[in-house]
């Protein structure tokens, strides 16, 4: 019921303020309430924000302030457009373009933390502000706040919608695993060890008098690995009497459910005091890694992750949307009440550690199947979110942009010291150097791509590769000259350059400094997707005469044996439907060229901004093409956009190119090019494939849904698609059956 009535109100809301003079979006001031002392709001070091509710942009909603451990709201008393400048900063934004109130987004839940807030507008945060006091308000969830923030972001701002753990990190600032046994110290990750705490500019130790195996469970989970195992202790204690110790910590009882150290009750030594560990010893602790990160191949095949259960659109390894699979296909979580609790219980069986953050708002990009699960409770110890109690959501409740998402603790592996960038502009660009050995080199840009580039920014930990660059004079500030990496060839998918195929021994055809290889990386990155079920519902043969194509075959868009035909007599059978391409990402999509390098085309009179956009294949029951076409991308634009998001890009007149975050571009079944030319083809059971930036060209958070597959079945006359999806949408199982789909072994009608 409180589902459904947040529905309706949101949507009487939206209603009521529709019919409103539209200046509202902008108020000078809201109604305020009797005078009462105002004092600025002391608050943690750094205040979370978040914008929430429904419907709104990626840069507008109702404002939320964590506090306490705890989200609640503001209210619109006094509220004014210094008080949106100051928000909007703190989310990101360079500055606010208007304000709201009276719940335009919906009303939020639990407590209303701020009331009565007066900024000057220069504040660093809104707790800086003068108001009441934090709780203390005589408004209701009606009253709530929003912002409308102008959509540019301030440059290397850390994105918000994160939740992690409320704790005093200065009472414990870090934690290390200090192994004894030599070849341990040379092996990464170290998974064994006596634990130590940082202390001042040295290491401390816990005593283990009381240590139980809920303390092991947190220090290896906020370590990144996912289970605890026995340890000898007999082993460590003949060492460690030798040794002389510095007992920190007296006592420590965590629940197990805890992310990090300093969120479990501790028990600290008096300062200056001889402290002692009577009848104990340094706490030692041993670790089971989760299988990528196993040095034993044997063990790796033993240990199992969860099959049901995974990550995508991440830049870094162990983030990503959460996404669930229900009857063979793939959907997504809704972040209603979603916790750093649930989120560890992704990661850890996942074979991560507990969770670093719980990321809310679609932070790691939009899903595009099913939502199949909203208000996650889990309570930090189930083998699998789908032991958490949660809701079985309707299209009401939840949409895309409130994808859960997590950030996992992973082990330590060092792969960042090997690799580092040189000369660029900023810190996110310059020209690869990696260690090899004790040297430090170039690597050499013959077949450098945007996967390599994807791995390399993915081991500087800065996220996506944007721009994979062969050609790097420009950021010649470095005295490195020697190349000591040539035939770089990385699927994608690695964790460091060292672990793709690359030559034994350097061989570059181009060995200057100048051709080295480079990266521009990105926060953010475009994803481009497919709409399956429209290909599905569009498909049709057309016979179309040769004296309307020859546009089309000078672009290059009929099979070869269009060359032979008696022109302009005759006809082509074509195979037509359309295509609607969905930017789901967090970066809009633009051509990798700029506009002055883009090709006119007089016949159809528009520019290309890209040679191939798309392939469209028609492949046999071997995977051979029987048919093939593509599509230079003509002209990216907005065709239309979802609730609340505003086209960008469009071709008219030269304009810009793109897909904006949110919005489609839609190719219909009546334009050139937008076909199969099947002329050839003989009847049978076939597989229709699109796959969108088949050559990588523009960079994208995630390249696996790039494709998209149908079961294709042709008597001559007719043609029928079945079991339409995109690549990565069905389960594996599921994927194997499509592959056998009936007809498709002997290519013949069945």
């Amino acid at each position: 019921m409180m589902e459904k009535s947040r529905h309706t109100r949101q949507l009487a809301v939206s209603l009521l303020f529709g019919l409103w003079f539209p200046c509202c979006l902008s108020q000078t001031t809201a109604p305020s309430r009797a005078s009462v002392a105002l004092t600025p709001s002391a608050a943690p070091q750094q205040l979370k924000v978040r914008l929430a509710g429904y419907p709104r942009k990626h840069n507008e909603g109702r404002i939320e302030l964590f506090y306490k451990g705890e989200w609640g709201t503001i209210c619109d008393d006094d509220f004014s457009i210094a008080n949106a400048n100051v928000l909007c900063r703190q989310l990101g934004f360079v500055s606010a373009t208007g304000w709201t109130h009276s719940a335009k987004y919906g009303n939020g839940q639990g407590k209303i933390w701020l009331d009565n807030v007066l900024c000057n507008g220069g504040e660093k945060s809104i707790d800086l502000c003068k108001s009441r006091g934090w709780g203390n308000s005589d408004c209701t969830h009606d009253e709530d706040a929003g912002v409308v923030c102008k959509d540019e972001r301030i440059p290397g701002f850390v994105d918000s919608n994160i939740i992690d753990a409320q704790v005093d990190e200065k009472k414990v600032e870090e934690v290390r695993l200090r192994p004894v046994v030599g070849t341990a110290r040379r092996k990464l990750p170290i998974t064994e060890g006596v634990v130590e705490v940082k202390h001042k500019d040295g290491w401390a130790q816990i005593c283990d008098v009381g240590w139980t195996v809920k303390n092991t469970r947190v220090v290896c989970g906020m370590l990144g690995f996912p289970h605890e195992r026995k340890v000898n202790k007999n082993f460590y204690k003949l060492y460690l009497e030798r040794q002389k110790n510095l007992y920190l910590l007296r006592s420590v009882a965590c629940l197990g459910s805890e992310v990090h150290l300093a969120a479990c009750p501790l028990e600290f030594n008096r300062p200056n005091a001889t402290a002692t560990c009577a009848g104990g010893m340094p706490v030692v602790v041993s670790c089971m890694p989760g299988p990528l990160f196993m040095q034993n191949s044997s063990l790796k095949k033993k240990v199992k992750v969860s099959s049901n259960v995974r990550l995508k659109g991440g830049a870094r390894l162990g983030e990503g949307r959460v996404e669930v699979l229900k009857d063979n296909e793939w959907g997504t979580v809704c972040d209603d009440r979603w916790s750093l609790l649930s989120a560890s219980v992704v990661c850890r069986e996942l074979g991560f550690g507990s969770a670093k953050e719980a990321l809310t708002g679609a932070r790691m990009g939009q899903g595009m199947g099913p939502i199949y699960m909203n208000e996650v409770k889990c309570v930090g110890n189930e083998k699998s979110i789908w032991n958490c109690p949660f809701k079985n959501i309707t299209a009401e409740d939840c949409q895309h942009m409130e994808d859960a998402a997590v950030r996992c603790n992973i082990p330590y592996m060092g792969l960042e010291n090997s690799i580092r960038i040189a000369g660029g502009r900023s810190s996110y660009e310059g020209r690869v150097e990696v260690q090899v050995g004790s040297k430090w080199g170039t690597v050499c840009s013959t077949g450098w791509t945007t996967k390599e580039a994807l791995v390399a920014c993915r081991q500087l930990g800065l996220g996506y590769a944007m721009h994979a660059v062969t050609e790097t004079w420009y950021w010649d500030s470095s005295n490195v000259t020697e190349m000591v990496m040539s035939g770089v060839k990385c699927t994608g998918s690695e964790m460091a350059l060292s672990q793709c195929q690359h030559h034994k021994t350097v061989n570059c055809q181009k060995a200057a400094a100048k051709f080295s290889a480079g990266v521009i990386c990105s926060e953010t990155a475009s994803d481009l997707v497919l709409n399956a079920s429209l290909v599905e519902q569009t498909v049709y043969i057309e016979d179309r005469p040769l004296h309307m194509l020859y546009c089309a075959a000078e672009e290059d868009c009929l099979s070869k044996s269009a060359a032979k035909a008696n022109w302009p007599y005759g006809h082509r059978r074509l195979l037509r439907f359309s295509s609607q391409i969905h930017n789901i990402g967090r970066a809009d999509f633009k051509p990798k060229a700029g506009r002055h390098s883009w090709v006119w085309h007089a016949c159809h009179g528009h520019y290309h901004s890209m040679d191939v956009f798309t392939h469209y294949d028609l492949l046999n029951a071997n995977g051979s093409k029987v048919a093939e076409g593509h599509k230079a991308s003509f002209c990216l634009e907005d065709t239309e956009c979802q609730e609340g998001v505003s086209k960008r890009y469009e071709c008219a007149n030269f304009g810009d190119q793109g897909i904006t975050v949110g919005c489609w571009d839609l190719y219909r079944h009546d334009i050139d090019c937008q076909w199969l030319d099947i002329t050839d083809v003989k009847p049978g059971n076939y597989i229709m494939q699109v796959v969108i930036n088949p050559n990588y060209e523009v960079a994208e958070s995630d390249f696996t849904n790039n494709g998209m597959k149908c079961n294709c079945k042709y008597d001559g006359h007719r043609i029928w698609l079945h079991n339409c999806h995109i690549g990565d949408a069905f389960s594996e199982e599921a994927e194997k059956r499509f592959e056998k789909y009936p007809g498709q072994i002997n290519n013949r009608i069945s």
